[in-house]
């Protein structure tokens, strides 16, 4: 390997391990390419402007004069932009340094001597690929209209109108499940073709010498069998003689088999990619949430937790990778995913930012494992977002907190305290089965204990909860990892604490509201 060739591969090993180099190409290529990135929106909505307003300038020029400056914009600015917009894209199409990286090691790795030229050459022939593709050449035309001095290039103005489909997720959706069905297109295409080509010729000879046809041209033939296949008929071209009459009875039963067979292969092609479709809008009003609980598993405890969550109007979303019990929580009203929680990659897909979007990940498949395992995962990815899970067997406590579980509900332990304090209480119990449907709309619920309602110094024997018609069941202190039946008055309320009441829903909110006030109570 020479010096040049040597010296092209260490500078593509230094922008391949440079951060900010791949900082900042991640960035573009955010911006550019990535749905799910939550900025990228914004470019194309900007982007769409541009189009709009290009358009609606060449319009205007077309009989009324235009500014100077407003030309000068319209030709040369927005063509500079979507100069650059395309010369970025070229640029995150494809690694270079990664081409040039592998190329290297590979001709190592064989014991051949690294050739720059056939490196270059490959670099060339993938860039070169992207320069052809559809969107590739849209863009292209797109900046066209720079050289504006060439005034039949103006026209090419137009090409930027079919740049929204680049910024138009619905569209791109669209074109990718017709996609799925370029055999039948095409054989359609062909089919189609034959017709035009056949009945062109035909109704040109059997017309072109009838002084009375308005068929005089085989352009006129051509133009004839394109209006009369697509079943449109605009009647200023039509067939005088009987043998064209005959002609055109034929294209127009084509062109109603023609019709009918496009609508049959986009109907199935919608229908297959219904599903997905559905999938891919679910996503993306999960992006745009912006606080809720993900709930990992939708068994017993999981309906519970999330219905009395969906009480509380707050948003939810459910992961499971059992497609029944995905059905069961999409009829309970849910948004629910068929991913598993417990595989990174289910993650990556939805796109979520746990930090900022999720309130808390509830861990409620009733399976220690699999807990276990959907914490290490979603710690693997986020270290600061609050984990709670459930714990079936307590010999695994130490396992969950091993794992990064914040909060661990272990429904045993919370039975055994109930019992422990409601033994020869037979009316007690009734009261706890009459709460747990919902008797008469009165339902236990917990506020939770911020620093905004810690700072007024509250003691329980002055939060009033009598004159909301509600009982104070208890009171966990999360320092001391403890539930307190039937607190002193005493008793501090501190950041982090719960407070369990028992009452009407209506009376329970207007208390919360109380506590959550400005000033001290």
């Amino acid at each position: 390997m020479n010096f040049f060739s040597r010296w092209v591969v260490d500078a593509a090993y230094f922008l391949s391990t440079s951060n900010a180099y791949q900082k900042k190409k991640r960035f573009i290529y955010d911006v550019l390419e990535n749905s799910s990135y939550k900025y990228k929106k914004y470019f194309d909505f900007f982007m769409m402007a541009l189009i709009l307003l290009s358009v609606v300038i060449l319009i205007a020029e077309v009989k009324h004069p235009v500014p100077k400056n407003i030309t000068f914009f319209n030709v040369y600015i927005i063509s500079i932009i979507f100069f650059i917009e395309y010369i970025l894209r070229l640029w995150v199409s494809s690694s270079v340094s990664e081409i040039l990286i592998n190329k290297s090691e590979h001709d190592m790795m064989l014991g051949r001597t690294f050739s720059l030229f056939r490196a270059l050459y490959k670099v060339f022939k993938i860039k070169f690929h992207y320069i052809l593709s559809f969107r590739a050449v849209i863009d292209l035309l797109a900046i066209l209209p720079f050289f504006h001095e060439l005034r039949l290039l103006r026209i090419f103005v137009l090409f930027r109108v079919f740049k929204l489909f680049r910024y138009t997720t619905s569209f791109q959706i669209f074109a990718s499940v017709l996609s799925t069905k370029k055999f039948e297109f095409i054989i359609l295409l062909m089919f189609a073709s034959i017709v035009i080509f056949v009945s062109s010729i035909l109704v040109y000879i059997m017309e072109a010498n009838n002084p009375a046809s308005p068929v005089n041209t085989l352009f006129d033939a051509l133009y004839w069998s394109i209006v009369t296949i697509s079943t449109v008929g605009y009647g200023d071209v039509t067939a005088v003689t009987t043998e064209g009459r005959l002609v055109a009875m034929f294209v127009i039963v084509a062109g109603i088999s023609v019709l009918a067979f496009t609508t049959s292969i986009v109907v199935s092609a919608l229908t297959e990619k219904l599903d997905e479709i559905r999938e891919v809008k679910t996503l993306e009003d999960i992006r745009k949430l912006k606080r809720f609980y993900l709930i990992c598993g939708y068994e017993n405890v999981a309906q519970e937790v999330a219905k009395k969550l969906k009480n509380g109007t707050n948003n939810i979303i459910v992961l499971d990778e059992d497609e029944q019990r995905i059905e069961h929580a999409k009829k309970d009203g849910l948004v629910a995913l068929n991913y598993d929680p417990g595989s990174v990659e289910s993650y990556r897909k939805i796109g979520l930012d746990l930090t900022t979007q999720v309130k808390s990940v509830l861990c409620l498949r009733e399976s220690d494992v699999e807990n276990v395992y959907t914490t290490l995962t979603v710690r693997s990815i986020n270290k600061e977002v609050n984990i709670v899970s459930l714990l079936m067997d307590d010999t695994n406590r130490n396992k969950l907190n091993f794992a990064g579980v914040n909060e661990i509900l272990y429904p045993k332990g919370l039975v055994g305290m109930i019992a422990k304090e409601l033994i020869g209480r037979p009316v007690a119990f009734e009261v706890i089965h009459a709460l747990r449907n919902d008797y008469y709309g009165v339902e236990v619920q917990e506020i939770f204990i911020d620093e905004r309602v810690s700072q007024n110094n509250i003691y329980v024997g002055k939060m009033g909860v009598s004159r909301f018609r509600i009982v104070l069941l208890g009171i966990y202190k999360k320092e001391k990892k403890r539930f307190f039946f039937n607190p002193l008055d005493d008793m501090l309320l501190e950041s982090g604490d719960y407070l369990l009441i028992i009452g009407k829903t209506t009376f329970i909110k207007e208390f919360d509201k109380y506590l959550h006030k400005k000033g001290k109570i």
